[in-house]
């Protein structure tokens, strides 16, 4: 069983440290393997926005976590307490796995986990933290970063999107995809996209892009094209661009191979179909353009990632994380790899 502890101290956020307990604290429903031990760690009893938080263990216990939380600091001009600094930074040096949710990263910035490393925050934060932590290479324009032992969210929803994605690295998409909706929430948003965008994903029927993610959804075993979106679209391929970055925050292509290696990715934990097979399956093509997408977008081919997550169905979870760090699918440039 892996232990996350979540680091709490006064002067802490209550949404972020919420969300991270909800989706820790609860197995989805039909879970075979065992799932999270979770725990609140504090000093003492404490106020976290207008609430009372009674801690379950002390700042000590951090250094015993397999992975360390630590939820948004409401005031970025204060400095977080030495002792919550010198237990995160004790923590990663026993070995655990650190993020900060919103402008937790201020925290992990103190206690020195960020030279060096490429890290996000809320994007009204992002310049203070730069400026604060010259060596920490900010970026204002993702959700989330993962640098493989330490993680970075941007604030509020992208908090939650940081803990999918860890649940995701843990125990694969299926049962990601069963913690979203059990949440109501959408199950793969990747670090890449960006954190501030005009309008949210489209979930409105009257929506122009609507229809045309529910009609792609259905024919990902085709090799579409941008001109095949933007024809269903009645939309010029220039249009249908600025549509998708307006409201999704990234590129037909980027959105396009998301979906696409995130259908592959159930269809290996959830089926005994060849990668050939699986390939045909998302409009890939070939198992050759499959394994050059999927190796470099999750970080492991597809045969490992089966062995990995096919026993969450069986036995328990795999030993790894099967993500790579930093890994974003919107880096790559083809549909389908051709």
């Amino acid at each position: 069983m892996d232990t996350v502890a979540l680091a709490v101290t006064d002067g802490m956020m209550h949404f972020e440290l919420s969300v991270a307990y909800e989706v820790f604290g609860s197995a989805p429903p039909g879970m075979a393997a065992t799932w999270y031990d979770v725990a609140v760690c504090g000093s003492d009893a404490m106020r976290v926005g207008r609430f009372r938080l009674d801690p379950d263990d002390g700042l000590d216990r951090l250094r015993h976590a397999d992975t360390v939380i630590v939820p948004a600091w409401a005031d970025v001009d204060e400095e977080p307490p030495d002792d919550l600094i010198d237990a995160v930074r004790a923590a990663h040096e026993a070995g655990a796995r650190v993020a900060s949710l919103c402008t937790g990263a201020f925290v992990l910035a103190a206690a020195g986990l960020l030279d060096g490393k490429r890290a996000t925050t809320h994007w009204a934060h992002t310049a203070e933290l730069a400026s604060r932590f010259p060596r920490v290479e900010v970026d204002a324009d993702v959700l989330y970063v993962d640098n493989g032992s330490v993680l970075t969210s941007a604030g509020k929803a992208a908090a939650l999107d940081l803990c999918l994605h860890l649940v995701r690295s843990d125990h694969g998409s299926s049962v990601a995809n069963a913690v979203a909706r059990r949440l109501v929430v959408p199950p793969h948003r990747a670090g890449g996209q960006a954190q501030f965008v005009a309008a949210p994903v489209p979930a409105r029927s009257d929506h122009p892009l609507a229809a045309l993610l529910a009609w792609v959804i259905e024919r990902l075993d085709q090799p579409l094209t941008v001109e095949d979106l933007a024809r269903e679209a009645r939309m010029s391929s220039r249009h249908l661009s600025r549509h998708f970055k307006s409201a999704i925050g990234t590129t037909p292509l980027q959105w396009l191979l998301t979906q696409r290696i995130q259908r592959a990715q159930e269809l290996l934990e959830n089926t005994d179909d060849s990668v050939d097979t699986v390939a045909r399956a998302t409009g890939m093509g070939t198992a050759t353009t499959l394994r050059r997408h999927f190796n470099r977008t999750v970080g492991v081919p597809p045969d490992t990632y089966r062995r990995t997550f096919r026993s969450q169905t069986g036995s328990g979870p795999g030993p790894g994380s099967g993500t790579e760090p930093g890994a974003d699918p919107g880096r790559d440039r083809s549909l389908v790899g051709g």
